[in-house]
């Protein structure tokens, strides 16, 4: 089975969907019937891969794609070329690690696509108009031509069947990202502005649903009122984006810029640093799609502190400090204070995010893809009806 990823996007640092777009590559690496995975990436993403370590398998190959790095650029080479870059490698099977513009009768095998949120829809300020019309565009016209839609979590699941059309549905299946224990391997000098102070650590993009805004004036006020140690400071790592202008005014309004720490570039090891170092991770969203940073954390050992929203209980279960965004600034500074003092938790075991669980559920969602290709069935009527007839109920 020689499976092609297309991880190629905009951005030339880890942002979610290249860390799952790696992530993919090592579940599938982990099975046997793999014969080949073919990683397909922007030039400017180079350096991306190198820090992600992804191994010497010689089932590994890695690609570049000449593409302009522009919106446009980037959505006509996976729409005009990525069908004869497919065909070239002989490709099983081709699965994005987003949506992204897909001319479905030029592929010779069946594509799937992870569809890790429905921003577009429940945050269009995330884009701004009128991009976010475009990106509705893309999604739509992506989820009709695949294959299969492979959901990052069951809250982006049942969002699928609340925005998107039957047929999408009829094709879709739950996949969890693949999250695993990481030890730690950044010397502490190695994190910009940490000289030893105690810190809390929030892991979003600059982005409308994240809520790093109201993250800001809830830090501002506990140290503004003593709450917290005043030697304490706030990591904010993510890429920048539309949010970014207001954070910064937000921090040099209340004269934080020694204290509150936007990051960006880090490399793996130096996040789990930070996972395993900090006083409390902080999540404060007001949707998401999965809630990777929630996952990553508690596999750390790290105390969590998030906004009550489906996707964050269904990852974090009773293990995290839930704050209602009802009461968003005040019930979030009392969650901060009251985990601060609580003792560090232990790390918590998610079996179900192993990248050996993944691996075979990955496998079999291809399986049956290919053979239904192969019998000409093009456009499976139902997926589940699928599994269901290979012998399983779920994946």
């Amino acid at each position: 089975m020689k499976i092609l990823i297309a991880a190629a996007s905009f951005s030339p640092e880890m942002s979610g969907i290249q860390r799952h777009a790696f992530n993919v590559v090592r579940c599938l690496l982990l099975h046997p019937q793999v014969e080949m995975v073919h990683l397909v990436v922007a030039p400017w993403q180079r350096e991306l891969v190198k820090a992600a370590s992804l191994g010497s398998d010689e089932r590994l190959s890695i690609h570049e794609a000449e593409m302009s790095r522009t919106s446009l650029g980037r959505n006509r080479w996976y729409y005009h070329r990525l069908p004869a870059f497919a065909a070239s490698l002989n490709a099983d099977l081709v699965h994005l690690s987003y949506p992204m513009p897909v001319r479905a009768k030029a592929f010779a095998c069946p594509i799937v696509v992870t569809l890790h949120d429905l921003y577009p829809y429940e945050v269009p300020r995330n884009f701004g108009f009128p991009k976010f019309i475009f990106n509705r565009f893309v999604l739509r016209q992506c989820l009709h031509q695949v294959d299969a839609i492979a959901c990052v979590s069951e809250t982006t699941h049942s969002r699928l069947r609340q925005y998107a059309a039957a047929s999408a549905w009829d094709k879709s299946v739950c996949i969890y990202n693949c999250v695993q224990a990481t030890p730690p391997g950044a010397a502490p000098a190695a994190i910009p502005g940490w000289h030893g102070e105690p810190f809390l650590l929030c892991v979003a993009q600059h982005r409308r649903n994240k809520n790093v805004a109201l993250l800001l004036r809830c830090f501002a006020g506990l140290l503004r009122r003593g709450q917290i140690d005043s030697k304490t400071k706030l990591f904010v790592v993510g890429i920048p984006g539309p949010e970014t202008p207001q954070l910064n005014r937000l921090r040099a309004e209340h004269g934080l810029e020694d204290t509150i720490h936007f990051l960006t570039g880090l490399s793996e090891p130096q996040l789990q640093w930070c996972y395993a170092n900090c006083d409390a991770m902080v999540a404060p969203s007001s949707t998401e799609g999965f809630g990777l940073p929630i996952a990553e954390a508690l596999l750390a050992g790290c105390k969590v502190v998030c906004s009550d929203i489906p996707a964050h209980r269904e990852i974090g279960g009773e293990h995290c400090r839930f704050v209602s965004l009802e009461d968003a600034e005040g019930g979030l500074a009392r969650a901060i204070v009251e985990t601060l003092q609580a003792p560090r938790r232990a790390a918590v075991s998610l079996p179900q995010l192993s990248a050996s669980v993944l691996a075979g559920q990955y496998i079999t969602l291809y399986h049956l893809l290919i053979k239904s290709h192969s019998l000409g069935r093009v456009r499976p009527v139902s997926l589940s009806a699928l599994l269901a007839a290979a012998g399983r109920q779920a994946l």
